[in-house]
């Protein structure tokens, strides 16, 4: 079974369960076009792949982006670690990694394709398409997402691909835009019922000026996520949703209308590594269950160990500042320079929540801005950090803390500090 389908059964049987689903969004090519694949700066272990460029124009570090085999190599990389439970593609991606390579076929995580591509993630370089009101459209069909050809064989359920896509709908507050996004939508769905094809509904915030106070758009996107959905029954639902995050008040009251509704987070701009944490941290305690981020994931330092923090967080074993420190500490001990200092990477920033920067801003993600449970300079936490075992170095973390007759860790009888100590111990010997 996979990730996905273990951990919505477990939500789905106990509202109190901690199952968390975490989802890579590298489907950027669908909106970014040369930049989806994101900044050379972190590689997969295989490590560069042959470009060739003129010299006399510029040379490969010029150039700044991965190329699309470099990208391909750190998905493969994040599938084989195991700790996302969805990957998020294009359907080109899609082809080339699940149909034509089988990379998820002994894989606990499940592949997922973008199903459409609205006119709001057009985002590439000297365009204007994110700036006006968001169209309808759809690059992808289904069967090429499920098989890679225009019809699949249909004498089974079983499929080379994806059987999972991911469906974006803005609403923009104007009757005949919103009519017609959710009569694409109805279209969708129908035929996504017909060849069983599980989807999941993600809702942008309005991208163009809608009239909605700021603080009211939290409202009336869940407004119209329940009375979009009040027409559905069960067999043509959404596996879940992914929305902007607008603050505690809004997560509950979404998330606790229905409990056959999974609510999801989307991540937004890059931003710092502690907007991230935190983000996933407060919307998690408020009610939702599943974050699909993109660029934060893919514009991260180290990839795999910026995922392993997600979970550290979402399984209740670190708290959003002990993890910020935890991974400066992973991109220390492998000497990788980090994008910020750690003060300004403990900072919360405005996170718009649009595909580029000079769109309009649909909405910025809401945290409490509580202070670090820890404090310290850069060179306290350096100090503190040559007791982790790094390469080169002969001390070692302390490894006295709680543990069970096996001599397994007893995570319930941890303090804080000793959880601290424990993840750091177990981080460093995984990354080295």
């Amino acid at each position: 079974m996979k990730s996905l389908d273990a951990k919505l059964a477990e939500i789905k049987a106990s509202p109190r369960s901690r199952a968390f689903i975490i989802a890579d969004a590298k489907d950027a090519d669908m909106a970014f076009g040369v930049r989806a694949p994101g900044p050379r700066a972190y590689l997969a272990r295989q490590g560069a792949r042959p470009a060739q460029f003129s010299p006399e124009v510029w040379t490969r570090d010029e150039f700044g982006y991965r190329n699309l085999p470099e990208f391909l190599d750190i998905i493969r990389e994040i599938v084989h670690q195991g700790l996302v439970d969805i990957m998020l593609m294009s359907a080109y991606v899609n082809e080339q990694l699940a149909i034509k390579e089988g990379l998820f076929r002994n894989s606990p995580v499940t592949p997922a394709a973008r199903a459409n591509d609205t006119t709001d993630v057009w985002a590439i370089r000297h365009g204007c398409y994110t700036r006006e009101a968001a169209q309808p459209f759809r690059s992808a069909a289904i069967d090429h997402i499920q098989c890679g050809q225009i019809e699949c064989e249909r004498a089974t359920d079983g499929f080379p691909g994806a059987n999972l896509g991911l469906y974006s709908v803005t609403f923009v507050n104007d009757l005949a835009q919103d009519r017609q996004t959710l009569q694409w939508y109805k279209e969708f769905r129908e035929e996504a019922e017909r060849k069983n094809f599980r989807h999941l509904l993600e809702v942008f915030d309005p991208n163009v000026a809608s009239g909605i106070p700021p603080e009211k758009l939290g409202e009336f996107i869940n407004d119209n996520i329940l009375r979009t959905l009040a027409g559905v029954p069960g067999a043509g639902r959404p596996l879940f949703l992914k929305i902007v995050y607008h603050g505690p008040k809004a997560m509950e009251e979404l998330a606790q209308y229905d409990p056959n509704l999974v609510v999801g987070i989307l991540g937004g701009g890059a931003g710092t590594t502690y907007d991230a944490f935190k983000l996933i941290h407060d919307a998690q305690k408020y009610g939702a269950r599943v974050a699909l981020f993109g660029r934060k994931i893919n514009h991260a330092e180290h990839q795999l160990a910026f995922i392993e923090m997600l979970h550290l967080i979402t399984d209740g074993r670190i708290s959003p500042e002990e993890a910020v420190r935890a991974y400066h500490a992973v991109l220390q001990a492998r000497k990788i320079r980090p994008h910020r200092s750690l003060e300004d990477d403990l900072k919360l920033t405005d996170q718009s929540m649009s595909y580029e920067s000079v769109a309009h801003r649909r909405s910025t993600v809401t945290v409490a801005n509580n202070p670090p449970t820890t404090t310290g300079t850069a060179s306290d936490l350096r100090e503190e950090m040559r007791s982790v075992a790094v390469p080169g170095q002969d001390k070692v973390v302390s490894t006295e803390w709680p543990k069970r007759a096996d001599g397994s860790p007893d995570f319930g009888s941890m303090s804080s500090s000793q959880r601290l100590a424990y993840d750091r111990w177990r981080l460093s010997r995984r990354f080295g």
